[in-house]
């Protein structure tokens, strides 16, 4: 008897030890993942507050669900998938407190400024990992072998750092990689063979590393150097022939420019003598062309940058008309004050370059001479908003300053809201908005605002020195809701047909901006008398007053007052409905913050 109730003791031991490992995993998980993500949090350096904002004083079922850049397994349950904290501003070193993130597949910490080592654990630390994107920080060291371990990764990008060393042939057991890139680093030595199917662009930056797909281990071959040899032969009898033409040119057009006065101007030919030197630097485009075209070809297209090419001069910069000799034409932008490092410069256009909305102008390409930075542009037949609506504002009747209106608010909110980070403007205005040949908006300077810094360590410090920012924004710091600000001017820009900084008709001695001129007839009950002449009393005037009040609330004096674009952009699209668009089901939906929030971006 005391042997039977021996055995049932045991037994029921048993029994219950099972149920608390069948029940105490989940709990124990979520204790761990709510550590990591503590851990992440005192470790890094934080200075945009963007996860100061993580409060783990709730204890709610699926709390860390809602932080910034957290995605759990699901709403209920405090288990990480994904940690996605690109562009973030973060300083430090990857925390060891990721081991507590057992169950986590994507970690994407591209875009910061973390240092230091690659940790050798980080695939026994998340053994399920996915997608590793460190890409666009400050690692140093090698590249550690013990990735190799990670066997479930698709995505592998280190691209943008200091590592230094060769690539690991342990690589070649991740045989489930479809997205791998190590460019702009310090490596060297032989590229792995299973990773020659990626393109040279993944190995690009890194002056020591060779074979397949970029130039064969051990030196060049009889037929390479022949070809070398030929090329510079052939590149040296063309360079003569073509200084020999531009020397020729410029002699026979020397007369006319005086007469214009082309060289007294500092933005035409004096730049231009500057850039001589640089004439036959290539420019990068995103799109492979028939032809090359470098920077002589774009002086050429330019009348070498004369004044009268100019289109339009913001605080970003300079833009130009240029007329190539096969009959295109394109939108030249010379850079005000670009101080970014040439490499992190090229890593910014090409993710700008790959951006494509229909209401964006599309960017082709750019060309690097020095501290010159140009932009190059598909060009608008049109121009910008501000030169058609302040000189021939007749031309725009109301259906199509709302399409205008309605379009660019598309674009803007796409750029805030269907793209992960936010891309802002920092600049709205009418000078920021070109028209196509059909009239619609298409937004230009989109991400520039991080590129105009005094120096790549403050990107959060703009120069105003070529304008005038506080018609448009009324704060120093890029926010979607800054840009919001901006948007509003231009609309009551398109609704009164006045200037941003001084209305026309505004009656003697008044001395405020736009906004003050038109929040003067609101607040008194008078808004119809702030209406464009040309358009009141047409049969449009409540949708105007309807755009007005768009407006105001855009220019709110308190940011978190302000609408998202989001809100914006659906109530212009409420007013008339434009045939055949959708935010909703297009390709280009609107997914990201979609509550009026008072964020800075």
């Amino acid at each position: 008897m005391i042997y039977f109730k021996g055995t049932l003791s045991t037994v029921l031991l048993f029994i219950t030890f099972v149920l608390l490992l069948c029940i105490e995993p989940l709990s124990v998980i979520a204790e761990d993942d709510v550590k990591c993500l503590q851990g992440v949090k005192t470790s890094l350096d934080d200075p945009r507050s963007e996860i100061s904002t993580w409060n783990f004083s709730n204890s709610t079922r699926g709390f860390i669900c809602s932080f910034s850049g957290v995605t759990c397994w699901n709403d209920q349950e405090n288990r990480l998938i994904s940690l996605t904290l690109r562009d973030f501003g973060l300083a430090g070193s990857i925390p060891s407190d990721l081991q507590f993130c057992g169950s986590l597949q994507n970690l994407d910490l591209s875009g910061n400024n973390l240092s230091g080592s690659i940790p050798s654990e980080i695939c026994s630390w998340l053994p399920y990992l996915v997608t590793l994107d460190l890409s666009d920080n400050g690692f140093n060291g090698e590249i550690p072998a013990s990735l190799g371990n990670c066997s479930f990764l698709n995505t592998l990008v280190v691209a943008g750092n200091k590592l230094s060393g060769a690539i690991p042939v342990q690589f070649s057991k991740l045989g489930r990689l479809s997205r791998f890139s190590v460019a702009n680093n310090d490596l060297s030595g032989p590229i792995p063979s299973s990773l020659s199917k990626f393109e040279s662009s993944d190995f690009d930056g890194n002056n020591g590393l060779c074979g397949k797909p970029l130039t064969k281990c051990g030196g060049l071959s009889k037929k390479n150097l022949t070809i070398i040899v030929a090329a510079g032969v052939l590149g040296a009898v063309g360079s003569l022939l073509l200084g020999f033409g531009l020397w020729w040119w410029c002699s026979t057009r020397s007369n006319r420019k005086r007469k214009s006065g082309i060289d007294r101007d500092d933005d035409g030919s004096g730049w231009a003598d500057k850039m001589k030197p640089h004439k036959l630097v290539q420019v990068s485009l995103f799109q492979k062309p028939l032809v090359k075209v470098r920077l002589i070809d774009l002086m050429i297209a330019t009348n070498n940058f004369s004044r009268e090419n100019v289109i339009v001069s913001t605080q970003t910069g300079t833009t130009l008309r240029a007329d190539l000799s096969d009959g295109s034409t394109l939108a030249i932008k010379r850079l005000n004050s670009c101080k970014l490092h040439e490499r992190l410069f090229r890593v910014e256009m090409n993710k700008l370059g790959q951006l494509r909305h229909p209401n964006l102008t599309p960017l082709l390409g750019y060309c690097i001479a020095e501290d010159e930075k140009l932009l190059v542009y598909k060009y608008m037949s049109n121009g910008t908003l501000s030169s058609i609506l302040h000189k021939n504002g007749n031309l725009l009747d109301w259906p199509t300053r709302l399409r205008i209106a309605q379009s660019a608010a598309r674009g803007l909110a796409w750029l805030h809201h269907g793209c992960r980070p936010a891309i802002l403007l920092q600049n709205v205005s009418s000078d920021a908005i070109f028209l196509d040949e059909d009239y619609n908006a298409r937004i230009v300077d989109f991400g520039l605002a991080r590129l105009l810094t005094s120096s790549s360590d403050q990107p959060n410090e703009i120069s105003f020195a070529n304008g005038d920012s506080s018609v448009y924004s009324s704060t120093m710091v890029a926010s979607a809701k800054g840009d919001t600000y901006g948007f509003g001017v231009v609309l009551m820009e398109l609704a009164t047909g006045q200037k941003p900084l001084k209305p026309t008709t505004a009656e003697e001695g008044f001395k405020g901006t736009l906004v003050n001129w038109v929040n003067q007839f609101s607040s008194s009950g008078r808004i119809e008398e702030a209406i464009d002449k040309n358009l009141y009393g047409i049969g449009h005037d409540d949708e105007i007053i309807q755009v007005l009040r768009i407006a105001g609330n855009c220019v709110a004096s308190q940011p978190r007052s302000r609408w998202s674009m989001y809100r914006v952009s659906e109530a212009l699209n409420k007013i008339a409905p434009e045939p055949g668009v959708s935010q909703h089901y297009d390709e280009f939906p609107l997914l990201f913050d979609l509550n009026d929030v008072d964020e800075i971006v």
